[in-house]
């Protein structure tokens, strides 16, 4: 059973990543703050997969140290091998929204790039984040009968 303390932690932890990973992206994608082009202005999706990178970095310690804390019952490297494999998975939805809205669409505007990758992808992927990282990373130690 979900708690609440949980989802309210895990939307917590979740708006901050948000922010970092959105934030990066744009500054990366869409940002000429050197030049006249921004850094990474022509390779989107790369700029996608650095900033959910870092925000997925933030989300590891945040959720351990507050969401689900205490529960693991397993090994660090387990947990961390399984939340990295997670969050593949994840950037790769949010790299595969962004991606087919830029090369299968031909939008590639701030707005088609921050809907298709920031709200559409970062939306799935959080849904999958919340439900595998309940089920395989941070599970409720097992009650013997």
């Amino acid at each position: 059973m979900v708690k609440r303390r949980e989802l309210l932690s895990f939307g917590f932890i979740g708006v901050i990543a948000f922010v970092i990973d959105a934030g990066t992206f744009n500054l990366l994608v869409h940002s000429s703050f050197i030049g006249d082009v921004a850094p990474l202005g022509n390779h989107p999706v790369t700029g996608k997969i650095i900033s959910s990178v870092l925000a997925t970095i933030f989300a590891y310690f945040g959720n351990r140290s507050l969401t689900w804390r205490g529960l693991s019952s397993q090994s660090i490297h387990r947990e961390v091998t399984l939340f990295v494999i997670l969050n593949v998975v994840a950037m790769g939805i949010a790299g595969l929204t962004l991606a087919i809205s830029r090369y299968v669409f031909g939008f590639d505007s701030l707005l088609a790039d921050n809907v298709s990758a920031n709200i559409i992808g970062v939306g799935l992927g959080t849904l999958f984040r919340f439900w595998s990282y309940r089920k395989w990373v941070f599970p409720a130690p097992k009650v013997n009968n």
